[in-house]
């Protein structure tokens, strides 16, 4: 069985229901032979994420940048996953088998928080298997079927 690790940040009623979307379609019926773990950042390990054989972090943009929770998770963990260094302290090109998907949810920006994802997923040995998800504003039915896709998305692609 391969396990689906979705890291999520849901501090607003917005990111709880994505988060729950996503998680749903993680655990899609027609998909078998996937444990779906969901753990918010702040009590993911380094042995939760290498253990994982797929990856979704899903957090809220705070100030046009990830949210902090996010952040000390990738800061506690990120040698200890397999995070690489260039010479100049920040992160080197890695080439990875990890898929991972991102969701950001914002008021009024996302890219920021996604760049800085993205720069982070770069230097890891992960490898994106999808278009990060961005929503702004009020979460709606859309945004809520979007993010079950994400999760059945990524499930799928670990399952037997």
């Amino acid at each position: 069985m391969t396990t689906l690790l979705v890291v999520r940040h849901t501090p607003t009623r917005g990111t709880a229901a994505l988060g729950d979307a996503l998680v749903s379609g993680a655990h899609d019926d027609a998909i078998e032979g996937v444990e779906v773990r969901a753990l918010p950042p702040d009590e993911t390990s380094a042995a939760d994420v290498l253990a994982a054989d797929g990856i979704v972090v899903l957090c809220p943009a705070n100030f046009g940048y990830m949210s902090g929770l996010v952040k000390d998770l990738f800061d506690r963990t990120f040698l200890d996953i397999g995070g690489a260094l260039s010479d100049d302290g920040g992160g080197a090109p890695a080439s990875g088998r990890l898929p991972y998907a991102l969701v950001v949810h914002g008021r009024y920006d996302t890219e920021g928080a996604v760049r800085s994802l993205r720069s982070i997923a770069e230097a890891l040995p992960w490898r994106q298997a999808a278009e990060p998800m961005q929503v702004l504003g009020d979460v709606d039915d859309d945004h809520l079927a979007a993010a079950y896709e994400v999760g059945a998305t990524l499930a799928a692609l670990l399952s037997d």
